[in-house]
């Protein structure tokens, strides 16, 4: 069974940067695209990025041109690399599959933008 673990979160002041990793306990990049989703308080799970091929992205319009998503396949990890980060970019963020697998959800690892 398939598992995701993501990683990298924490508090970042406006402006600040970070990057969170997404580790899956086996190879599934090269058959599943994968995506990272955020769910902040009171609000629905989005997704914000995604690959839509072996190296094409595609991104939420709230993060178009300062998120970046990535993957190392010999790693099986994926990665969003955050920048000029907002007090709206709060949340906790996920990866999983693209459409997601009900399965495949983890703790997440939360993100708090604040000065």
């Amino acid at each position: 069974q398939v598992q995701l673990v993501e990683s990298g979160g924490g508090l970042v002041q406006p402006g600040g940067s970070l990057r969170l990793s997404c580790a899956a306990s086996s190879s599934i990049f090269n058959i599943l695209f994968m995506g990272w989703y955020r769910q902040a308080p009171g609000k629905q799970r989005e997704l914000v990025a995604r690959f839509t091929g072996s190296s094409s992205t595609n991104y939420a319009d709230s993060v178009k041109g300062r998120f970046t998503i990535s993957k190392d396949n010999a790693k099986n990890t994926v990665y969003l690399q955050m920048s000029s980060l907002k007090p709206e970019d709060t949340a906790v963020y996920y990866c999983n599959t693209v459409p997601p697998g009900l399965r495949l959800w983890g703790q997440g690892t939360q993100v708090t933008v604040s000065s």
